[in-house]
């Protein structure tokens, strides 16, 4: 499989403004926080299924604030739903994008993997005594079995075809 799937290039300049892009957006985001991983496993989820029950229950709170507990934060519950609601379309996108960059990077390395195994081939069958057995042993120390373990990848031979 020697196709290029991704051509493209990305300057310095260009990184930078992304970076800066995405910066300003999480200053839009001031309210962001990272979970542990126990925590994240042990909160409860409010799924598609569960957003009406949520919805209902605001209104009724909203309706009936004296039938709520003295300590009930009527406003932050409200807080909690509006923001929970205008993050929804946010996240959607921003999971779309990072599918997008995982894939295109993976596609990429891919790419230049491939073309590096050509690379090793051609210099395999040509180099030698023309000056390239260092690079040769240092590029073929990479397909080299560890007490059997496999290698990563191809085999340098599935790179010629």
């Amino acid at each position: 499989m020697n196709e290029n799937l991704v051509s493209g290039s990305l300057s310095e300049q260009d990184v930078a403004a992304v970076k800066q892009a995405l910066e300003a957006i999480r200053s839009k985001l001031p309210f962001l926080r990272g979970l542990d991983p126990e925590t994240r496993k042990i909160l409860p989820r409010m799924g598609d299924r569960s957003r009406g029950f949520v919805r209902k229950c605001q209104e009724v709170a909203n309706q009936n604030p004296g039938m709520l507990p003295r300590a009930f934060d009527l406003d932050e519950f409200n807080r909690d739903i509006a923001l929970g609601e205008a993050l929804m379309p946010i996240v959607q996108l921003v999971d779309q994008l990072a599918e997008l960059l995982a894939d295109t990077q993976t596609a990429v390395r891919s790419d230049a993997y491939l073309a590096a195994l050509t690379v090793y081939q051609s210099a395999k069958i040509a180099g030698k005594g023309t000056g390239l057995d260092g690079s040769l042993d240092e590029l073929g120390r990479r397909f080299v079995r560890k007490s059997g373990t496999a290698t990563n990848g191809p085999s340098p031979n599935q790179a010629a075809k």
